[in-house]
């Protein structure tokens, strides 16, 4: 079975959904889309839940527990199974082993048509093809499967992962960053005026120079400006969460 959890996709649900054509089962969960992203998915044979959001981890829960099927493939909306991805994981399931109940693929981020494998973006493994009797989603942000038994392996193959265009990044970074700042609040990270600018800063240099970004261009610099600004806002926004709390706003 195959979970993604979607809302407003409609530029990307359509190749996302062919690229998994090779599933038994869809299971698409949306979360209130207001363009075509659920007309197209049933349009393509996805099975369709509209649910309230409730987080990453448990809005891709919910999906994994309507999946029939023992083994799932969790992938988002703005990424692609390669025809030889596909190869891999048929033949995972068909011979799978004793001790491991996860895998772990590499993640080959597209920024405007191009690979990007500066600024941090590769191998950017991620763990997307699991047993669901061994384990569980977990976390409202940056989401994981935390395993009950069993353990990871790791596939040297890749998932594509695109990103449209400079806006679509930008609304990435204020999107993830109001949502971690309210993790950390939730966890008591306690604020200080250095932080945004400890932090982010080190999360550009991080990005630009130790992962060459700066071997990209523009491309490069601006990835890795966004990186840095995502932290540097998360930061900001758990300042203003307190200063809120405070009654100081």
């Amino acid at each position: 079975s195959v979970v993604i959890i979607t809302k407003n996709e409609e530029k990307n649900i359509e190749r996302c959904l062919k690229s998994v054509s090779f599933a038994e089962e869809v299971i698409v969960i949306d979360s209130g889309s207001t363009d075509r992203t659920v007309e197209i998915a049933k349009a393509l044979g996805a099975k369709v839940f509209v649910e309230e959001w409730k987080g990453f981890g448990l809005q891709k829960q919910s999906g994994v527990e309507k999946a029939k099927n023992r083994w799932v493939l969790n992938i988002d909306a703005d990424e692609r199974i390669p025809e030889e991805t596909a190869g891999v994981i048929a033949e995972v399931i068909k011979n799978p082993s004793s001790e491991v109940t996860a895998y772990s693929f590499c993640r080959k981020n597209i920024f405007r048509g191009r690979w990007i494998w500066g600024c941090g973006w590769w191998p950017d493994r991620v763990v997307r093809l699991f047993d669901k009797s061994a384990g569980h989603f977990e976390g409202e942000v940056h989401e994981k499967w935390v395993l009950k038994k069993g353990r990871v392996g790791h596939l040297y193959a890749v998932i594509e992962h695109y990103h449209r265009d400079f806006t679509n990044i930008l609304q990435k970074v204020n999107t993830y960053s109001t949502l971690s700042a309210r993790e950390l609040y939730r966890r008591g990270i306690k604020p200080a005026w250095w932080k945004p600018f400890f932090h982010g800063g080190w999360r550009f240099f991080y990005s630009y120079v130790i992962k060459k970004g700066f071997l990209y261009g523009m491309d490069g610099f601006v990835i890795s400006l966004c990186n840095g600004l995502g932290t540097f806002f998360k930061y900001v926004k758990l300042w203003e969460l307190s200063e809120i709390a405070r009654g100081k706003k």
